[in-house]
């Protein structure tokens, strides 16, 4: 029997408009994956900490206050001061395509913007899991 994929997705800092995250969580769990929601107002900290408690394949953030130069590194920084840099950091929102490109140097991995497909988002999740699990 194969593991569940399990993804944490997360509403980081002020924004309060929750419901892209709950549709695309909604949609992770009816395509069979185990779904932890945060809820509102996390902080970086917060978000790695439920991460690894969770023992989570992936991070989804979902953020539309602008701030997603400050809070994907501040997540990804998190993640490798503890140590946890094999989980994918992907997210989804209004984010301007010259920052995509920035946050996928950093290491973030897709970010998916208004409009986006969740049928894309679960495909994307299962080819990385899986790509993830064939290098182990």
């Amino acid at each position: 029997m194969d593991k569940k994929i399990r993804v944490l997705i997360a509403k980081a800092g002020l924004d309060g408009h929750d419901r892209g995250a709950k549709v695309v969580a909604a949609a992770l769990r009816d395509a069979g994956m185990e779904v932890i929601y945060t809820g509102l107002r996390q902080t970086a900290n917060m978000i790695v900490e439920a991460a690894i408690q969770e023992d989570v394949d992936a991070i989804g953030i979902s953020l539309l206050s602008g701030a997603h130069m400050t809070i994907f590194p501040d997540v990804l920084e998190k993640m490798k001061e503890k140590g946890v840099e094999d989980i994918l950091l992907f997210g989804g929102g209004i984010v301007p395509d010259e920052d995509i490109k920035k946050l996928k140097e950093m290491g973030v991995g897709e970010i998916f913007t208004p409009g986006a497909s969740t049928v894309h988002i679960v495909e994307y999740l299962k080819k990385w899991v899986s790509g993830k699990n064939k290098q182990l």
